[in-house]
């Protein structure tokens, strides 16, 4: 009998501590959650004017490039046509010459290619790097003065359903491109100097 009162009591302490808890903690509080899509930022019409003024210095710069790769690709084309039109009538030495040079060309046009390739990205990242820091830090105080809680960028993270009035892209991209104006410049990626 002894022994069954200690239980009792025991599981009547256990009880009191339990709805003194729950009490005394505050009730959370319901999350406001909201929803971005970042690849909307780079659409030409609808995005961020200044990550579209970034891309677009970054194709005008490659252009040039790009146009050169282009010849020298129609020159290749030529020169492997007339190579197989000129084969069967011309002097099988001079036919080598010109397969050889071909061959050269195409070589030198791969590595020019793998060349851009690598400059594009790195040209790209250099641009885009600093105004992605400052999306970043905007849209964080943006959905803070919102008082969203949680934000999910529905381009990372896949969405089975959202109301519509959860996405909060086009709102956000309107109050970035009013309050950070195409003109201007992000501020330069920093990296820290050794000592």
């Amino acid at each position: 009998m002894k022994v069954f009162r200690i239980i009792l009591a025991v599981a009547a302490l256990v009880a009191f501590t339990i709805i003194v808890q729950t009490q005394t903690r505050p009730a959370a509080t319901p999350a406001n959650v909201a929803i971005i899509d970042s690849s909307s930022f780079s659409d030409e019409k609808n995005g961020i004017a200044r990550v579209m003024v970034a891309m677009q210095g970054i194709e005008a710069k490659f252009q040039p490039l790009r146009t050169e790769l282009r010849t020298m690709r129609e020159r290749l084309a030529s020169m492997r046509s007339d190579l197989q039109k000129k084969s069967q009538v011309q002097d099988p030495k001079l036919t080598a010459q010109q397969a050889e040079a071909a061959d050269r060309l195409e070589i030198d046009i791969k590595r020019k290619a793998e060349d851009a390739q690598t400059s594009y990205k790195k040209e790209s990242l250099a641009a885009i790097e600093p105004l992605q820091k400052e999306i970043g830090t905007a849209l964080t105080a943006y959905a803070q003065s919102k008082g969203i809680t949680i934000l999910i960028d529905a381009n990372q993270v896949p969405i089975v359903y959202a109301a519509a009035s959860v996405d909060i892209t086009k709102d956000f991209i309107a109050d970035y491109n009013r309050t950070h104006p195409a003109g201007a410049a992000p501020a330069p990626a920093t990296r820290p100097t050794r000592p």
